[in-house]
């Protein structure tokens, strides 16, 4: 505010000088300028003999009087949350504030500067209490920080996010033709989720079948792991040659389908209070107050020797027991052989040529703890192989019950709350062909539907025809179910590695004949082998199972055909062993 260039007729004023001695500017006035009235503009622009040096020098002293007072108030007393002082002298009524006056050099100076140190103060204060982004979090422990701190938290003294979840390790998985992919996963997948997302990333049919295996070669060992394990955790309790294949398991819950099969009756004893029959022989299982037992006679081989001794083994939801006297359950004659929490149980890949097993169906108990040493591994040896699914399926349901049951029923509720446009649904065009005739020299419409279906097939026929030699020759090789020249030996190991369910089969090359094939089917367990060979007719090569009752122009005709016939098999079709490139 300055005066420079005011006529002189206006300094000195009477009336002016009168109204600013008696009513001076109340603070709100100092601290909320506003702009005067229109009708105040109009009656200043009349009165031309107004005093305005005097209205400023007053203004001056006003400004510089009342914020030294606030500046010597906000020294010794605390502000309120609205940055005002509290009111601890009463104030008389009808007494006005006494200005000091100004002196006479303040009125000589055209301006006068504006002391702001309590109101810099304020702003500098507020300043420490506010952040840039976030508003200030008060410190819970003021006791904790120095003199010098400020009573927030700083961002660094914040707990730091959780490193659990977003952990991320890379996982090497084989396939059955020994190719391998790096997936890159969280710490917190399960098994069930990396089977997921391989079948995403190899274009498979997730039908809930795949598994991850955990493959020891130098022990002999592997295990399908369970749908609910840590991929992370399991890996490592793994050595450094161990390693996981991705692969089918069609029988991973068939005993939940059909426990008949998995659990003799010669072999399942049970407590006083629980009830024997078969019907409630997964309820038992799955519940912890019942207590069924495994038993029977096991090759088991003793720590740290070669031999193998025929002991009566039971297997009990505190472990697995054998007894030292014959078949005697009583406690006094039972040893311990190996515990259920801290281990599990494995397959052996050979166990007749690494540990010298009596038979082809041995098993391992293998604690957690144990990388490379075989002196710990508890190995068992069975009779036939429905005995051995069923010491392995009862370890799996006496260590884990409930959770198994959970794992099964996850799927088919997801596929439950499928929509049913998830199926295959006929387009509109397709839907709206008709049969054509082109025999004559023009096109027709073939409105009769009998004749339509015999030109269908006749079409159906000729093609079949016209193409005999390429089906025979090369198309059943592009099918997943066709294994090309593997041995016996090769197909019954991968039958028994995808899962002994009936219905579960191959195709391959016959090595004793070079123009036939052989269909290599699971029933009841067992392995069968049916030879497929060819034959002619009318100078047609066909293929038969049944010294050609039934013929086939091609293997793809065989294997439809069987997969809704039970024919000459002893059951259909059901599963194809598969092999996935990775």
């Amino acid at each position: 505010m300055a005066s420079a260039g005011c006529p002189d007729s206006l300094l000195h004023h009477p009336y002016y000088q009168d109204k600013v001695e008696q009513t001076p500017p109340s603070p709100r006035d100092l601290a909320e300028p506003e702009f005067p009235a229109q009708s105040d503009r109009i009656s200043s622009h009349q009165e031309d003999d107004v005093d305005l040096e005097a209205l400023m020098n007053d203004m001056n002293a006003s400004l510089e009087s009342l914020y030294s007072a606030c500046s010597m108030q906000s020294d010794t007393v605390p502000l309120l949350q609205n940055g005002q002082h509290p009111r601890s002298q009463p104030r008389t009524p009808g007494a006005r504030p006494v200005q000091p006056q100004p002196s006479p050099r303040q009125r000589v100076q055209r301006s006068q500067p504006v002391h702001i140190t309590a109101v810099r103060r304020l702003q500098e204060e507020d300043q420490q209490f506010r952040t840039s982004s976030l508003p200030a979090i008060p410190n819970p422990f003021p006791e904790l920080c120095g003199p010098g701190s400020a009573p927030v938290l700083a961002t660094s003294s914040l707990p730091p996010p959780s490193q659990a979840a977003a952990t991320k390790q890379d996982v090497k998985v084989f396939s059955e033709d020994g190719t391998s992919k790096v997936v890159e996963i969280l710490s917190d997948m399960t098994a069930r989720d990396l089977c997921q997302l391989l079948v995403y990333k190899s274009h498979c049919v997730d039908d809930n079948s795949w598994t991850l295996v955990e493959h020891h070669p130098h022990l002999g060992l592997e295990r399908c792991l369970e749908d609910h394990e840590l991929v992370v955790q399991v890996e490592s309790t793994m050595a450094s040659e161990s390693k996981f294949l991705f692969r089918k398991n069609y029988a991973k819950y068939e005993f939940f389908k059909n426990p008949v099969n998995f659990f003799p009756e010669q072999m399942v004893t049970w407590c006083q209070q629980s009830n024997g029959s078969q019907a409630q022989l997964l309820q038992n299982f799955l519940n912890s107050s019942s207590c069924p037992e495994i038993q029977g006679f096991l090759h088991v081989k003793e720590l740290g020797k070669k031999s193998w001794k025929k002991l009566y083994v039971c297997l009990r939801r505190s472990g697995l027991y054998c007894s030292t006297k014959g078949t005697s359950k009583e406690p006094r004659h039972l040893q311990l052989l190996a515990d259920l929490e801290d281990s599990n149980i494995f397959s052996l890949i050979a166990g007749k040529k690494q540990y010298s097993a009596p038979t082809d169906h041995g098993l391992c108990i293998k604690p957690n703890k144990v990388r490379n040493e075989t002196k710990e591994l508890r190995l068992l040896c069975a009779e036939d192989e429905q005995s051995r699914m069923c010491w392995m399926t009862a370890f799996r349901l006496l260590k884990y019950g409930m959770l198994l049951y959970q794992n099964y029923r996850i799927p088919q509720q997801r596929k439950a709350l499928l929509s049913p446009f998830s199926t295959p649904v006929r387009s509109v065009s397709e839907n709206s062909l008709v049969a054509m005739d082109f025999s004559g020299q023009t096109g027709r419409v073939i409105d009769n539907p009998a004749e339509a279906q015999s030109a269908a097939l006749e079409e159906g026929h000729a093609w079949r025809k016209r193409s005999t030699r390429m089906n025979t020759l090369v198309i059943h090789r592009t099918q997943h179910w066709f294994h090309g020249r593997i041995s016996r030996e090769e197909s019954h190991r991968i039958i028994k590695q995808q899962g002994l369910v009936d219905g579960l089969f191959l195709l391959r090359d016959s090595q004793s004949n070079p123009k036939a094939f052989v269909l290599t089917l699971c029933h009841h367990q067992k392995i069968k082998n049916f030879q497929i060979l060819p034959c002619e007719d009318d100078g047609q090569t066909f293929f038969t199972l049944d010294d050609g009752n039934t013929k086939f122009s091609d293997l793809i005709q065989l294997v439809d055909f069987y997969q809704l016939n039970k024919g000459v098999l002893p059951c259909k079709l059901k599963h194809h062993c598969i092999r996935v490139a990775l």
